[in-house]
Parts: structure tokens; sequence; C-alpha cells
């Protein structure tokens, strides 16, 4: 079996390490072969050079590159590819482009992540209908179920979850963060891992830490993570009076040494795919109080792996965390819990699960 996976972002987050795990755990599997096109520069770029992968770096200029379509068509017919796997929108638009226009018959497999519906345009619809699209993997099952409302053939969807590297978190921190920040050792922390980007909703993450420190909780909280309402964000908390309480740590490295430090895991955001930052707080055994945006509440069901509030509801996450670090029986309720519920979402399943799409695929074609 040959796969050529297309990747065009030129920055790294959740989706592209997905695309890291799953070509590493196929890597081992006998008479399979994997290509990468990607973006030229783009981390992708950088890490399949660092990693040794087979791939391809190409400039994607603009959104209807025809170089870039014209040279998945090539690598289709020199390379006898059985299967493209097109990671993000743009990828998928330009394996669109090159069965369209330069008549590659290659079958196309669109990896969905976001939980928001796609546009009602002639052409995005034609995009997501197109005969050559066999399969369209979506990470939660509400994508699939947002999916549905455009998708002519629903025999093409499908859930795979995000799985995460469990032995990452085998990691001891070198320095603590109480230390680093020079916090109280009596203090106690509550952090989100995540781009500072507007669908992560830091705005109600502040919002929400306001109401815990004004309910007498000794608590400083941590925004682990870069992007570009930084500036805005700072700001905020400095209007609410609370910016010596938040921490902005930018993007850390050493994310599996830091989480265990956590006291409790708060994400408040307005759409999420699945929300894999979750299963790295359930590995590190913590306690998560989350929005119910997305997939979120395919991983925790409240009251047995986390709690769940709705979307922009601080006053309700508030309370959550609040009931939460006054409860120790339900503090070790939930972390049990989710102890065991996350072995189901490794990287090795997800490959599992989307390599026998690929054969269904091959199957069926």
């Amino acid at each position: 079996m040959n796969i050529l996976h297309i990747s065009t972002a030129r920055t790294w987050r959740g989706g592209e390490q997905q695309i890291a795990y799953l070509i590493n755990e196929l890597r081992q599997l006998p008479n399979l072969n994997q290509q990468v096109i990607c973006t030229r520069g783009s981390a992708m770029h950088h890490y399949c050079k660092k990693q040794g992968i087979d791939h391809i770096a190409q400039t994607k200029a603009f959104t209807f590159n025809p170089f870039f379509a014209h040279k998945i068509k090539q690598v289709c017919k020199q390379n006898h590819i059985d299967i493209i796997h097109a990671h993000d929108p743009h990828a998928h638009q330009f394996a669109v482009i090159a069965a369209d226009v330069f008549a590659n018959p290659t079958p196309i497999v669109v990896s969905r992540r976001v939980d928001f519906a796609i546009q009602n345009s002639r052409y995005t619809l034609h995009k997501y209908n197109h005969r050559q699209v066999k399969k369209i993997i979506c990470v939660s099952k509400a994508i699939e179920e947002i999916m549905a409302q455009s998708i002519d053939d629903k025999t093409k969807l499908c859930t795979v979850y995000s799985g995460i590297d469990v032995s990452r978190f085998n990691q001891i921190a070198s320095n603590s963060l109480k230390e680093q920040y020079n916090i109280p050792a009596n203090a106690l922390l509550i952090g989100n891992v995540a781009a500072l980007a507007p669908h992560k909703d830091y705005f109600t993450f502040i919002d929400t830490a306001q109401l815990i420190l004004d309910a007498g909780i000794n608590a400083y909280f941590f925004a682990i993570g870069e992007g570009e309402l930084h500036q805005q964000l700072h700001t905020y908390s400095q209007q609410k009076g609370i910016a010596d309480r938040v921490i902005f740590a930018g993007f850390r490295n050493d994310v599996p040494a830091i989480l265990p430090q956590l006291n409790v895991f708060l994400i408040t955001s307005t759409t999420e795919g699945l929300g894999t930052s979750i299963l790295d707080a359930f590995v590190c055994r913590v306690p998560v109080v989350a929005t119910a945006a997305g997939g979120i509440p395919e991983l925790i069901q409240h009251q047995q792996t986390g709690l769940l509030a709705n979307v922009k509801d601080a006053k309700a996450l508030a309370n959550a965390v609040v009931s939460l670090l006054n409860d120790a029986h339900l503090q070790q309720q939930l972390i049990d819990n989710a102890a065991v519920f996350v072995q189901q979402f490794t990287k090795a399943a997800t490959a599992k699960h989307t390599l026998n799409i690929y054969q269904q695929v091959l199957t069926n074609n």
C-alpha cells in the first residue's frame, strides 16, 4: 500500500502532531510506503527532514495554486500512490484540483478536525462531495453529525478519535512551576494548554479565574501556549485586576513534565474537534473542568471523567472548579475514572483504525 499524506499548514498544532503520530505508527508496518507533500519551510517540512520521512516540500503560494496540485498528480503517478490522505482544508482542495484539472484518479481520504459546519457554497459542497473523496475521517462523533448535514453519501463519514503518546508523560520535572514563577507553596495551580486563539476563549478562562479568586480560592492560573491574542488577553487580565494571578507561560516544550503540577485543568473552548489536551490531563491524573464544546463531551462524561459547563458560562465553570477543589472524594473519583477511560485513546489505536479505513477504500475502489 502506498499512501501520500498532504499537509499544508505552516505551523505545528494538534493536527500536525496527529499526522506525525500516524506516520510513525504506520512506518512500523511491512509493505506500507508513505510520502508527505508539505509546505516548504513549514514546521512539517522541518519535522520530516529531521525524522527522515520521505517528503516533498512545495511552495504553497496561494489557495488555488495549480502547481501544488500538479505536483500531487506527478507524485501519484510516479510512485503508484493508492490513497491520498488530505489532512487539512487546503490539502483537500489541492487534491480535488489535481483530480478535476489534471485528471488524477487516486482516491482521497479527508481528515476533518473542526466542529463547525462547512460553508454552504457551491465549490465547498463540490469539494466535500467529490467523487474521488471516498472517506471523511472525523475526529469526533460531534463533527461527524455536523458534516452529515452537507454530505450526500453518508457512508463516506466515519469517526476515528485522535490518540496520544502515553510514553511522553514519563518525564520528571526539572523544576517546579511554583519555584519558577515565585508562587507560594500553599497556592493551587489551575491551567490550560492551548494556543491563544479565539476559539480557545481565554477571555472566559480569565473571567472564570476572577470568580474563583472571588470565592476565596488561593490560586494562580496558567495559560500555556502562544497566539495572536496574547497582548489582548494580558490587557484583559489587567482590566480584571488579576494580572498578578494569570501567568502567560508561552510555548513550553516540557508540558509532559509540568502538566502533572496542575491541581485542575480548565479548558474553556467555544469550539473543539475533540480536545486531546484533555486526554493529556487524564494521563497526568489532573481533574478536568471543561466547556461542552464540540467533541469534548465524548471525553468528559459529567461527574464521571470530569465536570462540564456550557460554553462561555464563567459562573458555572467557576462553581465547578470550586466544588471540585472542596471535594477530595470527587477529585479522586474523576481522576481514577479518567485514567481508565484514556487507555483507549492511544496513537497506536488511531493508526490501526485509520489503516482499516485505507483498506476499506482500496477494497471498494
